[in-house]
């Protein structure tokens, strides 16, 4: 670092500053090292061979002064203060609408934490910002070279001390944006481009407080913005006004060392790079700008200058794979990202637009570019007329003391610009109106009164757009907000509202150039911001049937809103015919950009996705299944299916946990479903997966029923995938030993649990209804029970799940609690029973009140007269049948009576014979006589199909008596079977 130098250019003012502060203190100390070592900065930084040029990011006076510079300079060489790896993208911008920002991405790392990734580094750009002056003229101007100095975005998380990651300073307290586009950056870390702000909080704190000043933004307008915007402010003030209060900042910054150190090597980087370029090309520094933030022109490390120190090592890069495009910006964004006031962006473009009416500099722009408007013929040939500002380049200026008379000169009282502030008056009683405020023109007569009198107050020589913020809210606002925006609201949207930039389709990614292409047919401007509707009739259109299935997958792939469909669905083994969606795809940009980062298509990014999600290590077999479904629904693909479905049986043989049973079961019962109906044959992965999980639940049934981690629903979900996959599992070569086993293993102690036990006894039959009804009034004849009977009842509803046909005995079940309990447990008992299904049985609950529909009468009338079918007597045993030949003849009757019955069992038993005329005897030897040659099958099937009548005595019929004269009630049960298949 150089010493004081007592002869020079600012010796004058370094002499003063020494007097000031030994006045001020008494004599010297610390405050003398600070004024004087600022000098020192600014003196090094002015003398330095290679022209540097600070600035300030989003600041329409370095915008400006950036642009007189160049022309006058005009310099062969532009180095930028911008991730290094960065330039390629820099010509892109010229097929964009700005803001944008340049991003560059890392889905997967290598070299960082895991839990780091994705990584993204954003660094955003506007119209009016030096750094896109600078880019503009380096890229349209033949013969000059535009070389990136700053680390690159790899050793932006190389240095990265995880405190670096958000904005040092937060939003400022001036009310958050409304819309959703302050979170057009997502959680990118935005690079710092030409930062200025205190990093000392009672620094700041002190100058808003003298500067009669709410937040920073307004500080700066105030007290740099305008003097350093006045035509008067030549490039040399304006370089050393900037050097100076980079330095105050720098040297007031609190201790922090980690910040400090990225600080001090990012300029140790900038300069060795710098160097390096001037080593390698032979470029004579006076030829070159170097564009940085103003409190990296005050550095102070060894590095610094070109006659600096070669002595800093650059590490390599890690491997991680860094991806790089363009994304849509906006001045809510960039407001959200840096910790800047809410409109401040937007009042700096409004100021911007002023700027360049006011000191007649012309701007740069690339050739192309979209949103500006180009320049007439006229306005070119005036822009060669000798009389400009900007026409004749000046001549290399001397280093003088520019600053001594800055720091001297009073405040300019400029003339109130009546007519702009009345037409801000004017203007914001307008859009107050049609935003439901009772404003009138007196209000507007208020609001200007009201700003030229908070100027005076805060000493200012003119309303700034701040002042005419606040006297607004304090005139029109009054005590409550009519509409959606506030007054405060309407006065950003009025000073230039939150423009969002648009990346052009020539500079989108191969994904989102593809998805446009794919999507051209539906018609609407999918770059367009806002919801657009599209309607997609596949029957008329077949062709159409390729944008649903690209919808289908942005709608998976893309955040709430992107894609949302209207009409239609897609599930397995469905699809529809005609659907309507709301596309939002230009709102959406960021996220589409980002897609083209981890792949050329958007079946190949689902694909990875879908991988990354069935092969991660949190992985479930629930979320693997959920990825076979997927790649079925949206890809159509049998061999990821195949492939990610062998990969659930892995996954299942190593939980040790039912968390996920409820979701296995559903999944698993879609895709038996579809592959049922859809394939020839069931895929081989999923018979092992449901031999493999009734063997696999069935071993943890006994411990789940004890676990008290263990929801009652999710030991349903695994009684349920053991009964509905019993008869398939059985086919595959499990043993059903192993499920009754288990089942009489389970010894649950909650209540809930033990009614699924009893339900799922019912189902193996070691336990009868008649059983479970005893049990049921057993509960309720307990008094010390009946507070727990409502878990009970919980349990029984779950068993719905497994066992769907005790559905008769749960609504008996309840019925009975409701009859015969008085209202004095009934009633406090309720809430814990609606709370209790509610909660843990909801979609089990609508089975339950259809069968009550089926056994309740439907009509209030026949209420009275109804009889509960469980308090109707039992029907009484049929009596035996006597000798008496008349009910053999009965018997013998049924033959004839029911002759479709007859034919029907012929047939499944393969007899040809026909009728035999009653007047011929039967011949020996046939089949007739089969019951009498053997009673014992024919009480067999007496005994399945529920008849309880006993052997005629033999004899009370002819020898030939069939099946129907023995049993008369198995031929009537066998007719009515057989008419109902």
């Amino acid at each position: 670092m150089s010493g004081p130098h007592e002869s020079g250019a600012f010796a004058a003012l370094r002499g003063q500053l020494q007097d000031a502060a030994a006045a001020f203190a008494g004599g010297p100390d610390t405050l003398e090292d600070i004024l004087l070592g600022m000098v020192d900065d600014v003196d090094r930084a002015v003398r330095e061979p290679l022209e540097i040029f600070p600035v300030c990011h989003h600041s329409p006076a370095s915008a400006t002064a950036m642009a007189r510079r160049l022309r006058e300079k005009q310099p062969k060489v532009v180095y930028l203060e911008l991730c290094e790896d960065m330039a390629p993208l820099l010509t892109e911008l010229r097929n964009c609408r700005l803001p944008v920002a340049v991003q560059a991405f890392a889905g997967d790392v290598d070299g960082f934490p895991q839990d780091w990734a994705p990584l993204s580094v954003v660094a955003p750009i506007t119209e009016a910002s030096a750094e896109y002056q600078a880019i503009a003229y380096a890229l349209d101007t033949p013969g000059v070279e535009l070389v990136l100095v700053d680390r690159s975005a790899d050793h932006v998380f190389q240095w990265d001390t995880r405190g670096e990651r958000a904005p040092e300073a937060a939003a400022e307290d001036t009310g958050s944006p409304a819309e959703a586009e302050a979170a057009l950056h997502g959680e990118a870390v935005g690079v710092e481009l030409g930062d200025l702000r205190p990093r000392f909080a009672e620094l700041e704190e002190h100058l808003l407080h003298h500067g009669k000043v709410r937040h920073w933004s307004e500080w700066w307008h105030q007290y740099v913005e305008v003097p350093l915007g006045d035509s008067a402010a030549d490039h040399d003030t304006y370089r050393q006004v900037m050097f100076l209060i980079g330095s105050l900042f720098r040297r007031l910054a609190p201790g922090d060392g980690a910040r400090v150190r990225v600080d001090e090597d990012r300029e140790r980087y900038m300069w060795t790079r710098m160097r390096e370029h001037l080593t390698a090309t032979g470029t004579d520094p006076a030829d070159c700008l170097y564009v940085c933030g103003a409190f990296h022109a005050a550095s102070r490390v060894e590095e610094f200058g070109v006659h600096g120190t070669d002595t800093y090592p650059i590490s390599p890069r890690t491997a991680t794979t860094w991806q790089y495009g363009l994304i849509p910006s906006s001045h809510a964004a960039i407001e959200a990202q840096f910790g800047l006031a809410a409109g401040s962006v937007s009042i700096a473009s409004t100021e911007w637009a002023k700027s360049l009416k006011r000191t007649r500099v012309r701007p740069y722009r690339l050739a192309g570019q979209a949103g500006t408007k180009k320049s007439s013929a006229k306005k070119a040939g005036a822009a060669k007329d000798p009389g400009r500002q900007d026409a004749v380049p000046a001549p290399e200026s001397a280093a003088a003391d520019r600053l001594s008379g800055f720091l001297r000169r009073p405040p300019v009282l400029d003339g109130l610009d009546e007519a702009e502030l009345l037409g801000w008056s004017v203007d914001i009683v307008r859009a107050a109106r049609r935003n439901g405020y009772l404003a009138s023109t007196a209000d507007a007569i208020a609001v200007f009164e009201t700003s030229v009198l908070l100027a005076g107050m805060r000493d200012r020589a003119k309303p700034t757009p701040y002042d005419f913020q606040d006297a607004a809210v304090t005139c029109i606002e009054k005590d409550a907000v009519p509409g959606r925006r506030d007054v405060r609201r309407l006065v950003e949207i009025m000073m230039g509202g939150d423009r969002i930039g648009q990346v052009g389709y020539e500079a989108l990614p191969p994904l989102a150039r593809d998805v446009h292409d794919r999507l051209a047919p539906l018609g609407p401007k999918l770059q367009q911001r806002g919801v657009q509707r599209a309607l997609l009739d596949m029957a008329s259109r077949p062709e159409l049937q390729a944008c649903s299935d690209v919808l289908w997958m942005l709608r998976r792939l893309m955040p709430h809103g992107a894609a949302r469909p209207i009409m239609g669905e897609r599930r397995l083994g469905e699809r529809s015919i005609q659907e309507s969606w709301d596309l939002a795809l230009g709102t959406h940009q960021r996220a589409l950009i980002e897609l083209g980062y981890e792949g050329v298509s958007i079946e190949q990014v689902l694909e990875q996705r879908l991988r990354r999600d069935a092969y991660g290590p949190q992985a479930t077999t629930a979320t693997v299944l959920a990825a076979v479904e997927d790649a079925t629904l949206y890809l159509r693909s049998r061999r990821l299916a195949d492939e990610l479905g062998t990969h659930a049986l892995k996954v299942l043989a190593t939980e040790r946990s039912v968390d996920g049973a409820p979701e296995v079961l559903r999944r698993v019962r879609g895709l038996l479903a579809y592959y049922r109906t859809g394939e020839p044959v069931l895929p081989p992965w999923i018979e092992s997966f449901v031999k493999t999980g009734y063997a696999h639940y069935c071993t943890l049934l006994p411990v789940a029923f004890r676990d008290e981690d263990a929801t009652v629903g999710q030991v349903a979900a695994m009684l349920g995938f053991l009964f509905s996959m019993e008869g398939l599992a059985l086919s595959l070569g499990c043993d059903r030993a192993q499920l009754e086993l288990a089942v009489a293993q389970s010894h649950p102690e909650e209540p809930s649990k033990t009614a699924l036990l009893w339900a799922a006894q019912v189902q193996l039959g070691t336990l009868s209804r008649a059983e479970l009804r005893g049990r049921c009034d057993a509960l309720l004849d307990n008094p010390l029970v009946v507070p727990a009977y409502p878990r009970y009842l919980s349990g029984f509803v779950h068993a719905l799940e497994p066992v769907p046909g005790l559905a008769d005995v749960v609504v008996e079940a309840v019925s009975k609690a409701f009859g015969r309990l008085p209202d004095a447990v009934l009633l406090p008992w309720l809430p814990l029973l609606i709370t209790t299904l509610r909660s843990g049985a909801a979609e089990l609950v609508p089975l339950l009140v259809r069968e009550a529909g089926r056994i309740f009468p439907g009509r209030p009338a026949a209420l009275d007269a109804w009889i509960p079918p469980w308090r109707t007597p039992p029907a009484p045993p049929a009596g035996r049948r006597t000798r008496s030949g008349g009910h053999g003849r009965q018997g013998a009757t049924l033959l004839p009576a029911h002759p479709a019955t007859c034919d029907a069992v012929a047939e499944l038993l393969g007899c040809a014979q026909g009728w035999t005329r009653a007047d011929v005897p039967f011949p020996s030897g046939t089949g007739v006589g089969l019951p009498a040659v053997h009673p014992a099958t024919c009480d067999a099937v007496a005994e399945l199909l529920g008849c309880d009548g006993a052997w005629a005595v033999s004899g009370s019929s002819p020898s030939g008596a069939a099946l129907t004269i023995r049993h008369p009630a198995t031929a009537k049960a066998l007719e009515s079977l057989l008419t109902n298949t």
